[in-house]
């Protein structure tokens, strides 16, 4: 028998899996399984629908859509085993339909979370397009992990919704500030706020490129290798302090942050969706850290900044981080499901012409301007586009406007540049030269 949660084989009659420890996932057939149930593609065997692996093979099912529990005719034989659960031929008890208004279970990390459709109540809709589908209301969604997220983080709200554009946009955020702002809480409470697999890597100088991606192990038993993911293969990942890794170290998430994939030994396997990356960055402590190189900042879609609470902001910090307990905890309010609908809704805003040539001639402005050594890659056109359709998705719009590539064009642009000697030796920062740039680009206006 396999373990569903890690995916080793062990004995038919234990209860615990001998590597992970966990108890091995054995669908019951007089439960209702309102969270429905895996079948696998390569042995057709049922497994409960938050398994990862195949009870029977171990097939990965990350990627398996759970169904229905098939009711009283359900048979199910545990693998190597002889017993035969059935439910009781005598009993007039029967099984209800799932009930599709009853919420599933929050899951913030462990397998729970990972690919699992819980039973939740459907997320908000909008009136019916010309299709006939009723989209999600994104809206709704960014508002609700707003208020979840500002459970924890006082004010920030610019901070916040920059943050949902990036997950809503299946980009990557990278939160550069000053110690003690609340980088990792902003991480933390923002993956905390989806039903969605959690994971954290604390980047050390000592870290290598097997303790992120996996490593692949030879197991006597079996007489041959096999792969034991590493802590990249989850939803929502945060990378802590990421300028404290090694550049070789850092060059192992470039392949997982562009192609949403991880080749080792010469195979590559997919990563769960959604995925996104949150790493935090240090921008003053220089020992110790490397410096992020330009191919992985450009792969990050956002760079926000908190900067220092106002005085009443300070003073609502104090008193919730010192009332006793662990503080506070952001509550989970959207499922994977909705998170992916929205995320595919996002394509439907509009974006006229003349904004897209707005976008362009922004982007073409950084790689002329003579303050810039380096300009915006044209991966920056598209972040920014896919950015500005987020923005007003939020807003409750399906058309962008001129002042949401605004709001979007330092974020998306000024980790991209790079500035001249010159001018950095003056103090220009590239989000004062994109700040210019949007100052002398002229914006489209309708007549």
């Amino acid at each position: 028998m396999y373990c569903a949660h890690c995916g080793t084989q062990n004995s038919p009659d234990v209860d615990l899996c001998d590597r992970c420890g966990e108890p091995i996932i054995v669908p019951d057939p007089n439960d209702r399984n309102p969270q429905g149930l895996k079948s696998c593609p390569g042995c057709s065997e049922d497994n409960e629908a938050h398994a990862r692996f195949c009870i029977r093979c171990g097939s990965g099912l990350d990627d398996v859509q759970p169904h229905p529990s098939r009711g009283d005719d359900y048979l199910f034989v545990r693998p190597g085993s002889d017993t035969t659960n059935t439910r009781d031929q005598g009993s007039e008890e029967t099984i209800e339909e799932p009930n599709d208004g009853i919420e599933g279970s929050a899951a913030s990390s462990g397998d729970a979370g990972l690919n699992e459709t819980p039973g939740a109540r459907p997320g908000p809709t909008v009136a019916d397009n010309a299709g006939g589908s009723t989209p999600p209301n994104v809206a709704q969604l960014a508002a609700r992990v707003r208020s979840a997220v500002g459970e924890v983080i006082v004010g920030k709200e610019e901070s916040i919704n920059l943050a949902i554009v990036a997950l809503l946009c299946r980009g990557h955020l990278l939160i550069e500030d000053v110690p003690g702002l609340g980088k990792t809480t902003l991480a933390k409470s923002l993956a905390a706020s989806l039903k969605c697999e959690f994971g954290r890597i604390q980047f050390t100088p000592d870290l290598m490129p097997a303790d992120v991606l996996g490593v692949s192990i030879f197991n006597m038993r079996d007489n041959e290798f096999e792969f034991r993911r590493g802590p990249i293969f989850t939803q929502v990942l945060l990378a802590d302090e990421i300028n404290r890794a090694t550049p070789r170290t850092q060059t192992a998430l470039l392949e997982a942050m562009q192609e949403r994939q991880v080749t080792m030994d010469g195979e590559s396997r997919q990563l769960p969706d959604p995925f996104l990356v949150m790493a935090t960055l240090n921008p003053v402590e220089l020992e110790g850290t490397f410096p992020l190189p330009e191919a992985q900042l450009d792969r990050f879609m956002l760079r926000i900044s908190l900067g220092y609470p106002s005085r009443d902001e300070e003073a609502n910090i104090v008193e919730r981080f010192t009332a006793g307990g662990d503080g506070p905890v952001a509550p989970a309010v959207v499922t994977r499901e909705e998170l992916l609908a929205a995320q595919d809704s996002i394509a439907d805003v509009s974006v006229e012409t003349s904004l897209r040539d707005y976008i362009l001639a922004l982007v073409s402005a950084t790689r002329e301007h003579e303050s810039l050594h380096l300009g915006a890659s044209p991966r920056a056109s598209i972040a920014m586009y896919n950015a500005a359709q987020a923005w007003a998705a939020i807003e409750g719009r399906s058309y962008v406007l001129p002042d949401d590539i605004k709001k979007v064009a330092v974020p998306v642009l000024a980790h991209r540049v790079m500035v001249s000697p010159q001018a950095g030796l003056r103090g220009r920062a590239g989000d004062n030269v994109v700040h210019e740039i949007l100052e002398t680009i002229e914006v489209p206006i309708e007549r």
